[in-house]
């Protein structure tokens, strides 16, 4: 509860009086000259003080129990709702109603413009998720197609089709991660198993683009949800792709950290300036805008999976020389989604 005699109260309440102090030590400095000029007996003047300084200072003691409570109520208004401050409205002075009028107004209206926009947000969402859904329908309906074609062209198709998976997926991926009460799915993953289903989605873009892959059976396994960790993991060589216009990419287990995956290549690098804010939502960083292959969500989904998964995720890289991704997958606690 709070302090009657608080001292934040205490010293507002000094300050919001200060003029009356002044106006009653004023009027003292006059009764004083009236009471010299007019000869009037010293001893009179003293009691006339003293039974003022007794009135004022039970007027002060009234103003500073009212001011007190009228303190409470102010704070009272910052957590409460509408509903609540209406009621205050009983107990406050007059002067103090309109002001809770237009706050309980204010408030209402807040608390309907939220209400729109939250339905505003669902249904947008809703339909977002549904037309996600619904647009893998004709991208396997091309690739179907393109599967009867050969050639040149139709392997340029069999990559592009793949970036619209992927770009469909990572939407998709990013709704999933913004919607509450999703829990994870918790196994002993086999994590070659996981790696290599990634590396099979994405054979044709090693095989086109001349990527060499160094890989070896890592003989892990982790605690872990298996979609979400797949998930992770064609993202991260994906984006090794996109950036390793030739050379290799390496998968393996840190020598020098237990239960640590690295996922390193030889591509363009990433700048020493960028390097700090390349997980933030929408930054694509010098080499997104110059090769234009960037959305600025790929690391920022990642970074997210992974603190939903309980890993911790960092990235080395020299501009020029490649990137290297350290994935620690001694998982901390868990938490549900968010």
């Amino acid at each position: 509860m709070r302090s009657f005699w608080g001292s934040a109260v205490l010293n507002n309440f000094l300050q919001a009086i200060r003029h009356q102090v002044f106006v009653f030590a004023g009027m003292a400095v006059i009764f004083g000259l009236i009471f010299v000029l007019g000869r009037l007996p010293l001893d009179l003047f003293l009691y006339t003080m003293e039974l003022s300084l007794f009135l004022f200072t039970v007027f002060l003691l009234v103003q500073y129990i009212r001011y007190t409570k009228r303190y409470e109520r102010l704070q009272e208004l910052q957590t409460a709702n509408s509903d609540k401050v209406e009621k205050l409205l009983e107990s406050v002075d007059p002067a103090d109603k309109l002001y809770i009028e237009k706050l309980a107004a204010v408030m209402r209206e807040q608390r309907e413009a939220e209400t729109a926009y939250a339905d505003r947000q669902t249904n947008q969402l809703d339909y977002f998720t549904l037309w996600l859904h619904q647009i893998k329908t004709p991208i396997s309906a091309i690739s179907l197609l393109n599967q009867s074609s050969s050639g040149k062209e139709a392997r340029q198709i069999s990559q592009e089709l793949l970036r619209l998976e992927d770009y469909t997926h990572m939407a998709l991926n990013y709704v999933k991660l913004e919607e509450p009460g999703s829990e994870l799915d918790l196994s002993q993953v086999d994590l070659d198993g996981v790696i290599k289903k990634a590396l099979k989605k994405y054979s044709i873009l090693f095989i086109y683009n001349g990527i060499k892959l160094e890989y070896e059976p890592l003989q892990m396994t982790v605690l872990s949800d298996e979609k979400w960790l797949q998930n992770l993991l064609e993202q991260l060589i994906s984006n090794s792709l996109k950036y390793t216009p030739n050379g290799k990419i390496s998968i393996y287990k840190d020598s020098e950290k237990e239960g640590r995956l690295i996922i390193e290549d030889t591509g363009i690098g990433i700048r020493p300036e960028d390097l700090p804010k390349i997980f933030n939502k929408g930054y694509s960083g010098f080499n997104g805008r110059l090769y234009e292959k960037s959305t600025g969500l790929g690391l920022f989904l990642s970074r997210k999976i992974c603190e939903r998964l309980g890993y911790k995720l960092d990235i080395q890289s020299e501009l020029g020389k490649g990137t290297k991704v350290l994935i620690d997958l001694s998982r901390e606690e868990l938490r549900v989604f968010d």
